[in-house]
């Protein structure tokens, strides 16, 4: 921690980064660090490949999260926030591993360690916990945006302090976000109660896809490019409908599979998959995803593959034995 905070301090130029499709966590997280660096007159570009999904759009200076890093040469520090990998950030990561200091900040248990300094803790609830210790050892004040940004951030990454990673130390940050004007029932509405009607039109095509294994353990939805179009979403509008699969009774593993755009690749008879999972929190779903070169939490994993679709529900569903 101490040589971060003196990193940070002695930093000009900082490039903060996340994981592609970012989620809540990914997002509070950048927004959070972004604007207390700010405050100790730090200049800061705040970058993710992707689209920042719809159901974040309420939180304050969201639009300064870009898709472009700027000059990536012009940076003196770049932090990578709630990535397991410095791949997880996309196109731009072989540039970004160059940049003269690397902080990797993050609570996935499957870190490969990358960077020059490392602030890892896999019992957080949530990248923003660690954030907000982060901003406390800074001694700085949290203004409202801040609140909201790490409130956000806790919330999400716990299924709405649902899941098992909900924590005794989670509930006190959140305590002290909403005493400093974060406010649960805005955050709630926008996060898990306001849906586009495009976004209802994708739900209805992934709930035709839904298999399930003989035994009802493990349950996979599909997503195609040809999906996204026909209901006029992108990929930023997936974000969370893989617990209506996880939800199914009986299901102890879901796994969405999401055809990458452009997945070909050359002397591979397959396509590009990402493939998301989410466990009812009895199975250890990080350990399957890092049987296939991914990574993540308990409960919540991914990885990327080449291969053809048959070949990959039929590789996953073989694992549904193992889960009983």
């Amino acid at each position: 921690m101490e040589q971060i905070l003196d990193q940070l301090t002695k930093s000009r130029q900082i490039l903060l980064a996340s994981h592609i499709n970012p989620d809540g966590d990914a997002i509070g997280s950048m927004l959070g660090l972004g604007l207390a660096l700010e405050t100790i007159k730090k200049k800061v570009q705040l970058f993710n490949q992707s689209a920042m999904p719809a159901v974040y759009q309420f939180l304050p200076s969201i639009h300064r999260i870009k898709q472009d890093p700027g000059d990536i040469a012009s940076y003196d520090t770049a932090v990578i926030l709630d990535c397991s990998d410095l791949q997880r950030i996309g196109d731009h990561a072989e540039a970004v591993s160059r940049i003269p200091k690397v902080i990797n900040i993050d609570h996935h248990v499957t870190n490969t360690r990358f960077g020059n300094y490392q602030l890892i803790d896999a019992n957080a609830s949530s990248t923003a916990e660690i954030i907000y210790r982060l901003i406390r050892e800074l001694k700085l004040p949290v203004t409202m945006a801040m609140a909201y940004a790490i409130y956000t951030g806790i919330m999400a990454d716990t299924g709405s302090f649902r899941f098992s990673n909900t924590t005794q130390e989670a509930f006190r940050i959140s305590h002290e976000m909403v005493a400093a004007g974060a406010d649960p029932h805005a955050v709630a509405h926008h996060v898990y109660e306001t849906m586009s009607l495009n976004r209802i039109k994708l739900l209805t095509m992934l709930f035709d896809t839904i298999e399930l294994s003989e035994d009802g353990a493990f349950s996979i939805m599909t997503l195609t490019q040809n999906m996204l179009n026909a209901s006029g979403t992108e990929i930023a509008d997936v974000n969370g409908l893989i617990n209506y699969a996880k939800r199914i009774e009986s299901v102890k593993v879901a796994a969405l599979l999401y055809e990458r755009k452009n997945g070909k690749k050359a002397g591979s008879a397959g396509s590009h998959y990402h493939v998301s999972l989410r466990s009812d929190g009895s199975v250890n779903v990080s350990n399957i995803a890092a049987s296939f070169g991914g990574g993540g939490h308990i409960s919540a994993a991914g990885f990327d593959v080449y291969t053809t679709l048959p070949e990959l529900k039929k590789k996953l569903f073989s694992l549904s034995s193992r889960l009983r």
